[in-house]
């Protein structure tokens, strides 16, 4: 079960599909995020959202993020090239987003898992 806490409504700049990561586009509007490196802040529910549609965005509270592969619970989660989720890692040179802290394990991409939102950094 996810419990929102905090819903934000904005435009999307893109297609978004379901349990997705979202990031900033530009000016009130998010587009689903594309790499560990963009400032990822929040997850879309369980809706299909086209590009010019209106969407709200949970960033607070704990979100069902889809898994793009496996994610041990308890690992900081980032965005994959297509907005899922992935364990994020600490890379040289490289400052990683995240989304927040898997409450459960994926076993594999496609899984669902619940996340605790609470975006931050993890540099390497």
């Amino acid at each position: 079960m996810s419990n929102p806490l905090l819903m934000k409504g904005f435009t999307a700049g893109g297609a978004i599909n379901p349990y997705r990561i979202v990031r900033f586009s530009a000016a009130d509007t998010v587009v689903q995020a594309a790499a560990a490196t963009e400032s990822v802040f929040g997850v879309n529910a369980d809706l299909t959202i086209a590009s010019g549609e209106r969407v709200e965005v949970m960033t607070q509270g704990i979100a069902w993020v889809e898994a793009g592969a496996a994610i041990t619970i308890g690992a900081l989660v980032t965005a994959d090239s297509v907005g899922r989720g992935v364990a994020a890692a600490p890379a040289a040179g490289v400052n990683n987003r995240h989304v927040g802290i898997a409450l459960d394990a994926a076993v594999a991409a496609g899984d669902q898992i619940r996340v605790l939102l609470s975006p931050g950094s993890v540099q390497g």
